[in-house]
């Protein structure tokens, strides 16, 4: 069965401390105590917030500041439950709450929604080292997906988090088999309802999400623009907008890796007010088979995925700015973001309560 939950998406600077303690910490602390059905903490590679400052992998002085993603999912109310205690931890960055439909049991007898006909994204989470006939899982899932013919598929490996309620956080001299890895995947209803039939007989109670999006570009080519939506909903609740660039490391644009140039690019022209970059291990986009780096390659070719949250009536100029970059290479989706809360450098921007709007 699906029942109506929720994601809280936390997106900071892993130096950020609370007192003496990190706040990463306390936020996967937090989401412990709460026994969140699914949370991962993931670090990225690039981005930028309110503030227009730059964090990336590339500059020593500030490689020890990546950017940190965590995300907890669970039902409604126990995800509305830590949504206050999240806000008051007193962080510098943005906090996203997004409505997903939530597999809970059999996932070979769930019935997708007729508004996932257009496209659907999975997120499906398993532990870091479970195995799928001595292959990793993450890696027999995307086999899977890659067969069903979806549009594209990228494993993130997470650094903490709870699997089913239980804290799982990765330490150097243990196996961290149970931290999360969380795949995600986009392609039509049809497709994805092939995926949760077989996908139950493949992996032991994994934890899925399904989600609405819009598929923008595919490979270069444009297939629609987003949603246009209004600012505010019928109650005046701010709506928000969240773009996805799924793609490799090994795409280039202009000399340089498409997702760099993208975070350059939305940043030297002011056309968002922020960007976060995640590195994958493994995954796969368009027609090309699922793949990750390997010890005697040269150059990386692991999935990279961007995101950019924003209003809907900047969206359009942010769109045009992804739109020239990816003439060649990557999958676009745009989705509807309920909630979105600005913390620090830009107070009072967004808020905790969801609208809602159909369209």
């Amino acid at each position: 069965m699906t029942t109506g939950g929720l994601r809280l998406s936390v997106y900071f600077g892993e130096r950020q401390r609370i007192g003496r303690r990190f706040l990463a910490d306390d936020l996967m602390d937090l989401f412990g105590r709460a026994q969140i059905a699914t949370s991962i903490l993931m670090r990225g590679i690039s981005g930028f917030g309110l503030r227009n400052h730059l964090r990336t992998d590339q500059l020593l002085t500030l490689s020890e500041d990546p950017p940190l993603v965590a995300a907890a999912v669970d039902t409604a109310p126990r995800v509305e439950a830590i949504v206050d205690e999240v806000a008051a931890l007193g962080h510098r960055g943005l906090m996203s709450i997004e409505r997903v439909r939530l597999v809970d049991g059999e996932t070979g007898r769930i019935e997708l929604p007729s508004t996932m006909e257009e496209a659907t994204k999975l997120a499906i989470y398993v532990g870091r080292h479970e195995r799928v006939q001595q292959a990793p899982a993450y890696v027999a899932i995307c086999a899977l997906l890659r067969r069903l013919g979806v549009a594209g598929a990228s494993a993130f490996l997470g650094v903490d988090g709870t699997m089913h309620g239980q804290r799982e956080r990765a330490r150097f001299f243990e196996g961290n088999a149970d931290v999360p890895t969380m795949i995600i995947a986009v392609g039509p209803g049809e497709r994805m309802r092939q995926v949760l039939a077989e996908l139950e007989g493949l992996v032991e109670r994994p934890l899925v999400t399904v989600e609405r999006v819009r598929v923008c570009k595919r490979d270069g080519e444009l297939i629609t623009r987003p949603h246009e939506l209004p600012d505010h909903d019928a109650h005046g609740l701010e709506l928000w907008q969240k773009l996805t660039v799924y793609g490799s490391e090994a795409y280039r644009r202009d000399g340089h890796p498409l997702h760099r140039q993208l975070v350059r690019e939305l940043r030297a022209q002011r056309a968002s007010r922020g960007a976060t970059v995640l590195r994958g291990v493994w995954g796969f986009h368009g027609d090309h088979e699922p793949h990750g780096d390997h010890l005697l390659q040269v150059g990386r070719r692991v999935p990279v995925m961007s995101i950019v949250l924003d209003t809907p009536s900047r969206m359009a100029a942010i769109f045009d700015v992804v739109d020239r970059l990816t003439t060649h290479h990557g999958l676009v989706t745009v989705e509807m973001v309920p909630a979105v809360e600005f913390f620090g450098a830009d107070e009072g921007v967004g808020g905790r309560r969801m609208a809602d709007h159909d369209f």
